[in-house]
C-alpha cells in the first residue's frame, strides 16, 4: 500500500467517523423527542440537518469504497 493510498483511506475513515458522530449527536439533541420503539421525531430544521448529515455519511462511505477499489487496482 502506498503512502497516498494510506492517507486516502485514513481521510475517508475520518470523514465517515465524523459524519456518524454528527448523526448521533443530532439524534440526541434536545430538539429530538423519543417515541416508543426507539424511533425519534425531529422538527423540520433538524430533519434537514439529519438528511444533510446522512448524505455526507453516504458520500464518505462511497469515497472509502472508491479508495479501497483504487488501492486494489494499484496492488
Amino acid at each position: 500500500m502506498t503512502r497516498a493510498t494510506s492517507r486516502r483511506r485514513a481521510a475517508a475513515a475520518l470523514a465517515t467517523l465524523a459524519a456518524a458522530t454528527a448523526l448521533v449527536l443530532t439524534g440526541c439533541s434536545p430538539g429530538a423527542s423519543a417515541k416508543p420503539g426507539g424511533a425519534q421525531s425531529v422538527s423540520g430544521a433538524d430533519e434537514a440537518t439529519v438528511k444533510d448529515m446522512q448524505q455526507k455519511l453516504d458520500d464518505a462511505e462511497s469515497a472509502a469504497a472508491q479508495a479501497d477499489s483504487d488501492a486494489a487496482q494499484n496492488n
